[in-house]
């Protein structure tokens, strides 16, 4: 963080304002002493689908990881067995590779696609360009993320309580520490998942999507600007390894800081790096998405997709639950100083 930031960072009317802003940056500040380095790894995304109905059209949608301060892809190796094309789904910006298969063809479709990513520690201000227009975008409803809904009201009567003052800066962080403390991360039963604000409301339990759900919806009914975004953990405690599965994060908007980064999942998991959790995200992950209600074709017009992290197939122009084989896997390259 420069020293003009933290300069505009200080610039407050009220000693309340000023002392809110000041313990923000504390926080950012000693989370990033303890954040893990900028790195570069090597991140591989394969599928392959077998089981497809051959007399009719296959179309398979692949994310691409995003590019920004935050995440360099330093190399891409894009292969199918059909032909693919990039395109960008046009409501985030995000990309994704398309594959179509005719009908009347019976053949696998498989895909291997790799990239070598330098991954940033990513803290307040580091990813930019943002205009009014975007901002308002991120203070608007989701599908399943409510905004002013009155289940919230609750909740948002205890964060008031929690906060210094009613600063932005304040409410976020207040935002953050009932969520961490109040969700238990676990997942039992049916229903949790789906990154769904209600279901976090009623059974204060669930994974990644449904922690960052919740705070979206409260950061942005307070009038705070929240995105929700999804990749995968590249763990740093090992060379080398598999991927289970995906995981999420999200980033809210203060005037002074711009974009601020918090994970309240992982701080739920590991409270003893709840500090770092808020404020930066350290090089453990790749960034895949941003958004949900996600339309990458007319089929998935008529019913978005609610976050994109998974091949999406549709069978002729409608959504197919395909059985693909996936495996996500991620290693150091020999050398780090090499890039």
């Amino acid at each position: 963080m420069t020293c003009a930031k933290v300069g505009f960072f200080l610039d407050t009317t009220t000693g309340n304002m000023f002392i809110t802003r000041l313990l923000l940056l504390l926080f950012i500040s000693s989370g990033l002493v303890h954040a893990h380095t900028p790195r570069v790894f090597e991140f591989n995304y394969e599928i392959t689908a077998t089981d497809l109905p051959s007399d009719r059209v296959v179309d398979i949608y692949v994310p691409l990881p995003v590019e920004d301060e935050s995440q360099v892809l330093l190399k891409q190796r894009l292969e199918s067995s059909i032909p693919g094309q990039v395109r960008i789904e046009q409501r985030y910006g995000n990309r994704v590779y398309h594959v179509s298969r005719a009908a009347g063809d019976d053949s696998p479709v498989h895909l291997n696609l790799s990239w070598t990513v330098r991954r940033e520690v990513q803290r307040a201000g580091t990813v930019t360009g943002t205009d009014a227009q975007t901002l308002e975008f991120f203070l608007q409803p989701n599908n399943r993320v409510p905004v002013g809904h009155e289940i919230l009201n609750p909740i948002l009567a205890e964060v008031h309580a929690l906060r210094a003052d009613d600063s932005a800066a304040a409410t976020a962080r207040a935002i953050y520490d009932w969520v961490v403390d109040n969700v238990e991360y676990k997942k039992i039963g049916v229903g949790w998942g789906n990154g769904d604000t209600f279901w976090a409301c009623n059974e204060r339990y669930g994974n990644c999507t449904d922690f960052h759900a919740l705070f979206v919806s409260l950061a942005r009914t307070e009038g705070i600007p929240a995105r929700f975004e999804i990749g995968f953990p590249v763990p740093d405690d090992r060379e080398a390894g598999t991927v289970n599965g995906y995981h999420c994060w999200v980033e809210f908007y203060l005037p002074d800081l711009g974009w601020v980064p918090i994970d309240a999942s992982e701080a739920a998991k590991h409270p003893e790096n709840r500090e770092l959790y808020y404020g930066s995200h350290p090089a453990d992950r790749i960034h895949f998405s941003t958004g949900r209600d996600l339309v990458l074709s007319e089929g998935s017009r008529k019913k978005p997709l609610n976050y994109l992290v998974y091949p999406y197939v549709e069978v002729d122009g409608a959504p197919f639950a395909a059985e693909l084989r996936k495996q996500f896997s991620y290693r150091s390259p020999a050398t780090q100083e090499a890039y």
